[in-house]
């Protein structure tokens, strides 16, 4: 095939416009192309005099190429061959391998396992995710938690109630392998070439259950409802796992599949002796914004014919320390994210459409483990737990979120009404100010960002833009240590993987984590010929 880039379609025009574009890039007749697909497409609205367009890179079939490639144009070339093979044969192992937690990571751990034909055991302590959707609804509607099932835990892990973010910077050839998967198990074929794919929440949901039943019908087991209470180690080695405190399974992998927010497991391992370490993370607020408003700064004249419009801010204090937007809904909601009793924790969230009247963005200020109380691998761990509790606090003691109006919030004084921004956090908010829930050089660099990004993006800072409290779940604060072969550092058979190790951040790079453990059971295990 050949490879055509740099072709553009005007916002508004078909994409059926694509096809004639090719015909005359190469000079032919619509009859003599065979086929083509998209490989790439992103927006550019960069230029505001101009009409915002998009972009595309295509692969092409047609009769000879050789004739197209004489023609030396740098837009025209051999589509590159790609290595699709992650693994080949077989494996078997006398006890199958268990996967903890059924996330993104423990997911797709456990497709990748079962295709290899290891017959993967999932536990998952929360429910499965028709289940989880009505407990989380539950709990959006009346301040009633679940702790063992929730937007941190459940089928899916965190990012079920996300945007759906598909983003990712690596050229890792397993990325591929993760968008393909979805995309056999539902997900919008798009996602294959858009340069900042989504699913959305609404869709997502179905997709898991997809690549759950996908996993059964290959010889997997997932559970829902199963924690894993206690890890049984014997000379160095994981020698099985016990569930709820009473069921003990035996296994010599277990593939440590928590996301970042699996606090008693992090207990756990620490107890236990397995290393871990502080890592750095961030911590901020929500901030909200009409949608429309960020359509218009982003896209000017030309709001109306685009999408929604989305944005990435970074900004360094004087003193050094990072401050950026970070998992930016458009057309999203904030949502109640807390998974423990007594601490409040927020997230966003959108569905594929992107249709709701607000916009929302995490806006985060690093933590280094400097910032922390103590020299534990937990303390990080604590440190978020000690800003959930203060806004639990702040917001009422029932799950209301605290929040502050910008204008206020840089002027340092108490909000009594709002703007045109309506709060999406359900069940309800409460206003109360930042510095009841920061220590000062959170923010100190907060007051200092904020308007700093509004000379970015036209309106970031409006007076009536909604902060709300508190973004406490980006990262995992500890990282389990391991190996070059994935294995904990401290006990064989034990295979961190993913955002709660410590090693991932999004939806893709999980799974890639997940997929890169699968992998590492496989060769333990391959069936190898003479």
């Amino acid at each position: 095939m050949l490879r055509i880039s740099n072709l553009f379609l005007e916002a508004g025009e078909s994409e059926k416009a694509l096809q004639r574009k090719i015909c005359k890039k190469l000079h032919i007749q619509e009859q003599e192309l065979i086929s083509y697909r998209i490989y790439k497409k992103s927006l550019d609205a960069r230029k505001r005099q101009q009409i915002p367009r998009y972009q595309y890179i295509v692969d092409v079939q047609v009769n000879p190429e050789e004739k197209f490639l004489k023609w030396q144009d740098k837009n025209i070339t051999k589509t590159p061959k790609e290595d699709t093979s992650l693994f080949s044969g077989r494996a078997v192992c006398e006890k199958p391998p268990v996967v903890v937690g059924f996330g993104p990571g423990g997911m797709f751990a456990a497709l990748t396992l079962a295709q290899m034909g290891l017959r993967p055991i999932v536990l998952e302590q929360g429910e499965a995710v028709d289940e989880r959707v009505k407990t989380v609804k539950t709990f959006w509607e009346t301040g009633v938690l679940n702790p063992k099932s929730n937007v941190q835990f459940g089928e899916g892990g965190a990012g079920t109630f996300s945007d759906g973010k598909l983003t990712t910077r690596s050229k890792d050839l397993r990325c591929k392998k993760v968008l393909e998967e979805l995309v056999r198990a539902g997900a919008p074929q798009e996602i294959l070439y858009e340069h900042k794919p989504h699913i959305g929440t609404d869709k997502l949901r179905d997709v898991v259950k997809t690549i759950r039943r996908t996993i059964e019908e290959l010889g997997g087991c997932i559970r829902f409802g199963a924690e894993v209470t206690d890890l049984e180690l014997s000379q160095g080695r994981i020698t099985g796992v016990v569930i709820n405190k009473r069921e003990y399974l035996a296994t010599e992998d277990v593939l440590l599949c928590i996301g970042h927010s699996a606090r008693d497991t992090f207990q756990l391992l620490y107890e236990k002796g397995i290393a871990l370490e502080q890592k750095p993370f961030a911590m901020g607020v929500r901030i909200e914004h009409p949608q429309k408003s960020i359509n218009l700064a982003q896209y000017g004249q030309y709001a109306d014919k685009l999408p929604a419009a989305d944005y990435h801010l970074t900004y360094q204090t004087k003193a050094g320390r990072g401050v950026y937007t970070f998992c930016m809904c458009p057309g999203g909601s904030v949502v109640a994210a807390a998974s423990e009793e007594g601490r409040l924790a927020i997230n966003g969230m959108s569905e594929y459409a992107r249709d709701k009247e607000n916009a929302n963005s995490a806006v985060l200020v690093q933590v280094f483990p400097e910032d922390f109380k103590g020299e534990s691998p937990l303390a990080g761990m604590e440190f978020q737990r000690e800003l959930e509790e203060k806004a639990f606090y702040a917001g009422g003691s029932n799950f209301f979120a605290p929040v502050q109006l910008v204008g206020d919030f840089l002027q340092k004084r108490q909000s009594i009404k709002l703007g045109e921004v309506t709060p999406s956090y359900l069940p309800n908010v409460k206003f109360a100010q930042m510095e009841e829930i920061f220590p000062p050089f959170m923010i100190e660099a907060l007051r200092e960002a904020i308007p700093e990004m509004g000379k970015k993006l036209i309106g970031f800072d409006r007076e009536d833009a909604l902060l709300t409290a508190v973004e406490s779940r980006s990262s995992s604060p500890i990282r389990v240590l391991r190996d070059t072969k994935g294995e904990s550092i401290s006990v064989k058979g034990l295979y961190p993987v993913g955002e709660g190790a410590g090693y991932a951040g999004g939806i893709v790079s999980a799974a890639v984590d997940g997929i890169a453990a699968a992998q590492h059971i496989f060769e333990k295990y391959a069936i190898r010929s003479e």
